[in-house]
């Protein structure tokens, strides 16, 4: 137990989310809990992790877990461990929320050079129902952006993809290739603006980005298979499109490979996408929780071929392997999935809440003495 490494989860505390303050105690040993010496409380190690309250061993979690992101379906996790179904999907929802505020907190924060952004949407068949899943990459570094699910293939779906892609972007000015979907372009028309402040009263005016180019790969299909692909530059000149991807080394042309690519890993590595499967989910929230699980697995824990780099001489290794986040430069080193289901993500800093009503005597300045 180190108290330095911890924060107080409290949302009421004043110090809540301070990390090395010394405000943080060890409370026991023997339990695993800390002591607030600003609150008061005491907490559990545990706490804002899947493993906080957990009656089952931490290696049987891990497991189930691993097994689920590596696409086993959830029925062959249940007769292999001899678990109820209810308690896997339990422990599938808990690790997908914590793994999409793992998600938000390291990588949607404004911080990640994108260049080059594919997006794409999966058809997804639900018991019962159906729903599209639809994605962003950053191909440059593999960077999985985040996911959005929804029943219907509308704006609103390419718009929260959209917002996800903005919070992770550090500048506006990149590459966008996606499919012939309208909405697209439209959509990162009115996402990608930013106020132009002049000083005068009223509304700022929004702005789109002037380094913003949008490419589409327009598809043609026959009897459900496509026959025909082309290739159209919807904002920008096929010239600046040619330089941000020669610079990115990521193609010659406007495509959306590696969106493609990504799909693929994602239908093999979570069981209810798998094509004519029989593991299929029953709620659009399993088959979230799964999409996080997978997403988060896939930027921190997941080494890519194509990002390893040539290792230092006398190091004893010819490669240095990298992940998506490594490429990204948001981490140093492979996470393992113990790692990502042990961080806790801080709390906000704490703010004094405002106080109503007439202010008191004592904070009013003192009036002004008339001049003689």
């Amino acid at each position: 137990m180190d108290p330095q490494r911890q924060f107080c989860p409290n949302p009421a505390c004043p110090a809540r989310g301070q990390v090395g303050q010394g405000t943080i105690t060890i409370h026991s040993q023997k339990e695993q809990r800390y002591h607030c010496a600003v609150c008061g409380r005491t907490f559990a190690a545990s706490r804002g992790t899947p493993f906080y309250r957990l009656h089952s061993p931490q290696g049987l979690l891990l497991v189930v877990l691993s097994l689920l992101s590596w696409g086993c379906p959830v029925q062959a996790v249940v007769h292999t461990f001899a678990l109820d179904e209810r308690t896997v999907a339990a422990w599938l929802r808990q690790t997908g929320q914590h793994c999409q505020q793992v998600h938000e907190h390291l990588v949607q924060q404004g911080q990640v050079d994108l260049q080059h952004v594919q997006a794409d949407e999966l058809w997804v068949k639900l018991a019962g129902q159906r729903a599209w899943l639809a994605m962003a990459l950053a191909a440059p570094s593999r960077l999985w952006l985040g996911g959005v699910l929804s029943p219907q293939r509308d704006k609103a779906l390419i718009t929260a993809l959209v917002q996800q892609v903005r919070a992770c972007a550090a500048s506006l000015g990149l590459l966008v290739c996606v499919d012939g979907l309208a909405s697209y372009v439209s959509t990162f028309l009115r996402v990608f603006r930013e106020p132009v402040r002049t000083g005068r009263p009223g509304r700022p005016r929004l702005v789109v980005e002037p380094g913003l180019l949008i490419g589409q790969v327009v598809k043609r299909y026959a009897q459900h298979r496509v026959v025909s692909t082309s290739q159209r530059v919807a904002r920008g000149t096929a010239e600046a499109i040619g330089t941000v991807l020669e610079s990115t080394a990521t193609g010659t042309g406007i495509h959306t490979a590696y969106i493609e690519r990504l799909n693929a890993t994602f239908r093999s590595h979570l069981a209810p996408l798998v094509r004519r499967g029989r593991a299929i989910a029953h709620t659009v929230a399993t088959l979230e929780a799964g999409m996080w699980l997978v997403g988060t697995s896939y930027n921190l824990c997941w080494t890519h071929g194509s990002l390893r780099l040539e290792a230092p001489a006398r190091s004893g290794h010819k490669w240095l392997e990298r992940t998506p986040a490594m490429a990204a430069g948001l981490t140093d080193h492979p996470w393992t999935l113990r790692d990502v289901l042990h961080y806790q993500v801080p709390l906000p800093a704490w703010v004094a809440p405002k106080r109503r009503g007439r202010p008191s005597k004592q904070s009013q300045p003192p009036p002004m003495s008339r001049a003689a």
